[in-house]
């Protein structure tokens, strides 16, 4: 499985950015498809996910400005990402988990994209 994501840039307080997401390859569904982001310092954190059934989770610093949506026949992912924050700053990752059933039992898998970065400054 391998996701290419675009869309990241610089951009002012207050601004707003899209990011997109296409996974390609063996893609289960189930699923869930996520970003995730890693400021500088910081360990890597869950910014928004949804499942294939259309269930999503953010964390609380994104809620009410960040809206997350997926097209499951496309197998892409979209961040749009509304009254940015110089906090915002971080290198955005797309990320896709799911089970697979083989004969040993249930394995979970998981795969992340490269990363693109996202700068909000003045």
């Amino acid at each position: 499985v391998q996701l290419e994501e675009s869309g990241g840039g610089l951009v002012q307080p207050g601004g707003s950015l899209r990011l997109a997401c296409a996974a390609s390859g063996r893609i289960v569904r189930p699923n869930v498809m996520g970003w995730y982001r890693q400021a500088p310092g910081k360990q890597r954190e869950l910014v928004a996910s949804m499942t294939s059934g259309g269930s999503t989770n953010y964390v609380d610093s994104s809620k009410g400005r960040f809206t997350i949506s997926r097209d499951n026949a496309k197998n892409t992912v979209d961040l749009q990402m509304d009254s940015l924050k110089p906090e915002d700053t971080a290198v955005y990752y797309c990320n896709i988990k799911f089970t697979v059933y083989i004969i040993e039992g249930a394995r979970d898998m998981e795969y992340w994209g490269e990363g693109t970065l996202v700068t909000v400054s003045a």
